[in-house]
């Protein structure tokens, strides 16, 4: 198959268009144009094709892996994920991770902490934050340091009690509602009922 012409694509920086004779166009990036010596005239024979659109399929995921990354944080195990969904391979999928990861675009260990950091801004507690570990594709291996410099559960559940109370003194419904409340942010029981226990309340479990 030969190649008719090269064009620099007009909508993607570093990516060239190869027009060849039938009609096909191949995108490739300007590295795979100087790796594999392409010009316009030249024969592509079968087996250099397949090497050529196989490298070209390979940066594609690639870049489409780096703009995901860019629009917001991701796990390896997300990325992948969404990779696959696009259509990737997985070879494909995990060798874009691999290659973010390379270039240090991709770290799952900062990732787990900047997200644990965010949920615990939000007032969640243990609980909720291994859940969206969890959720958002973190090794569990990752989550215990993750969470090792959080907040103190004491001070955010007082701090809560507090902003909600606003000094009064809370009847059983208010009790039961704000106890609620720190138990789907992921509390324990035990951590509750010591809070409560602190500004001189008891619950009911």
């Amino acid at each position: 198959m030969r190649i008719d012409r090269i064009e620099p694509s007009g909508h993607k920086k570093g990516r060239v268009l190869l027009f060849l004779d039938g009609g096909t166009c191949l995108k490739v990036t300007e590295e795979e144009l100087l790796e594999f010596g392409l010009r316009a005239g030249d024969e592509l024979d079968p087996e250099t094709l397949r090497r050529l659109q196989e490298a070209a399929g390979l940066s594609n995921i690639r870049a489409k892996a780096a703009e995901m990354i860019a629009k917001r944080p991701l796990s390896r195990n997300a990325l992948i994920r969404k990779l696959s969904e696009k259509g990737a391979l997985p070879e494909e999928a995990e060798n874009a991770a691999d290659w973010l990861t390379s270039i240090g675009a991709l770290n799952d260990t900062e990732y787990a902490a900047t997200l644990a950091r965010e949920c615990a801004a939000k007032g969640y507690g243990p609980a909720r934050i291994r859940a969206k570990l969890y959720e958002k594709g973190v090794p569990k291996e990752l989550w215990d340091a993750a969470m090792s410099d959080l907040p103190d559960n004491a001070a955010q559940m007082d701090a809560y009690l507090s902003r909600k109370l606003a000094g009064g003194m809370p009847d059983r419904d208010t009790k039961r509602r704000l106890t609620a409340s720190l138990l789907r942010r992921g509390f324990s029981w035990d951590d509750i009922r010591a809070a409560w226990s602190r500004i001189g309340e008891d619950v009911e479990e």
